[in-house]
């Protein structure tokens, strides 16, 4: 029976996970957790990396404890964030987070050199200052230079284990410098902010073999002799996989740090009205094309809970937001205000006031205004997909942590009149797993995989019931949010 780990590293925590395929289902068993987060130096915002390092390599100490000898293994994290590699094969400098603010005019200085309009044309990614093509817009240039390879962080985390250099296409499409009719890095693009081809190695495909993990590496640790897979290595992507979708017309929501929320297609879309909605076409496994939307997502409500002086769990804050008559407070989720405010509380609060709103006080208001606010903002999603696609979402697949927000889920249905079909929590993890049992032989093809996730976790369904006034309701949050489609 073979083991397989995903690595799979989010914003706030990392985690080791082992899977089995055995009697026709998946199993799998989360046996190491660490936390990670940003870290401030001089005013600017990074990444730990070698911590991140050191602690793969410590979950890898406990799989050995745990009795595993032999594994594959597959990474996945976020995207758009990158390392600087100089021909020693050197890190230049820490790893910026996508949080940092040296991005926040890069999208007006660039607009000053080339349409964003045909910019979207050729490569189809939505526009967010924090994508790549902003970040090295941004970037020191001396520094640029003085970089042999730029690698995005799972491709760098690949490397360090194994020495081997690859740009995984999944998360090298958050870059915003893919072409979608050359399928390549876009020359224009690249020549524009002032890096070259050769900087970024050939596209990896998900599922190559890409050796096994440096020997001095297993000798030093007392770890597994791991062969490395090639997993699409974008969260998202991972995450897709791990959606149970049986219907024609579904759309996944991955409801965790942020909401992304789309449908899986086989062509791209770009043309004026998805880039006049900010759509996205990030590239999936197996010749894909996730259509979709980020939106801010659980970071809200992660963040009033850390700025709220009393001590809420998850739970209680649900349990504070049921008490609160809903729809008395909404906010735009998506507003360039909540992407890292000093204080989420008081830019909620201040939010509501500008907008002519009761002002909510209480934690149980704020997560019921956070709460509200997103179900809104993803009915206000299907609609825009249903339109983009042409053809009606019968429903709505939600994976990942916000699984486990009950109200959210019934919410989510009641709103957007869908049912919301919940489950599995740990998706990322299960994509990236898939990955690696298709390239072993285990599983055939994605299509059977999905068929073998409804079998291997418990799912729940949540069917919608009416909301008084509606109507009233969406059209107050539409006018809220700048108008934004709504039939």
């Amino acid at each position: 029976m073979k083991k397989h780990i995903a690595v799979d590293i989010g914003a706030s925590s990392g985690r080791l996970v082992v899977g089995t395929y055995e009697n026709g289902k998946i199993l799998l068993k989360e046996f190491y957790r660490f936390p990670n987060g940003i870290e401030e130096q001089n005013g600017n915002y990074f990444w730990n990396i070698e911590k991140i390092i050191n602690e793969i390599v410590n979950g890898l100490k406990a799989a050995k404890k745990e009795g595993i000898d032999e594994c594959t293994l597959g990474i996945d994290t976020w995207g758009v964030d990158y390392a600087l590699i100089d021909v020693d094969g050197n890190r230049i400098q820490e790893i910026y987070a996508y949080r940092d603010e040296r991005t926040k005019t890069a999208i007006e200085k660039i607009k000053k050199q080339k349409s964003l309009k045909d910019i979207y044309k050729k490569i189809g990614i939505q526009f967010l200052s924090f994508n790549t093509l902003f970040q090295l817009y941004a970037h020191d240039q001396e520094e640029l230079m003085k970089a042999h390879k730029i690698l995005l962080v799972p491709d760098y985390l690949y490397y360090r284990l194994s020495g081997r250099l690859i740009s995984e296409k999944t998360n090298a499409s958050t870059t915003q410098l893919l072409n979608l009719e050359t399928k390549e890095y876009d020359e224009e693009l690249l020549q524009l902010i002032g890096v070259k081809r050769e900087q970024f190695e050939t596209l990896t495909e998900p599922g190559e073999f890409l050796g096994p993990v440096r020997e001095s590496i297993i000798k030093e640790h007392d770890i597994p002799q791991c062969e490395l897979i090639c997993v699409a290595t974008h969260d998202t992507a991972s995450a897709v996989l791990g959606v149970p979708g049986a219907e024609k017309h579904f759309a996944y929501l991955c409801s965790g740090t942020w909401s992304l929320m789309g449908v899986e297609n086989r062509y791209p879309i770009a043309n004026e009205q998805s880039y006049s909605m900010n759509y996205t076409n990030e590239w999936g496994a197996y010749g894909t094309y996730r259509f979709l939307k980020n939106i801010m997502g659980l970071w809200l409500i992660q963040e009033v809970r850390r700025q709220l002086e009393k001590e809420y769990s998850f739970a209680d804050l649900v349990m504070e937001a049921k008490k609160i008559k809903p729809f008395q407070f909404l906010i735009d989720c998506n507003d360039e205000c909540f992407l890292k405010p000093e204080n989420m509380v008081l830019e909620v609060q201040h939010y509501c006031q500008k907008s002519g709103q009761s002002v909510p006080q209480t934690a149980g208001e704020l997560a019921r205004c956070i709460f509200d606010s997103l179900a809104l903002m993803y009915r206000k999603t299907l609609k825009e997909l249903a339109l983009l696609n042409e053809y009606p979402i019968h429903s709505l697949h939600v994976v990942g942590g916000g699984v486990q927000n009950e109200m959210l889920c019934q919410l989510t249905a009641d709103v957007a009149e869908l049912p919301v079909i919940a489950g599995p929590i740990e998706s990322t993890a299960l994509g990236n797993i898939i990955v690696q049992m298709i390239s072993c032989g285990e599983i055939a093809d994605a299509a059977e995989a999905r068929k073998v996730t409804r079998e291997s976790f418990p799912i729940t369904i949540y069917q919608p019931a009416p909301v008084h006034q509606l109507e009233r309701i969406v059209k107050q949050f539409i006018q809220l949010t700048s108008g934004g489609l709504e039939r």
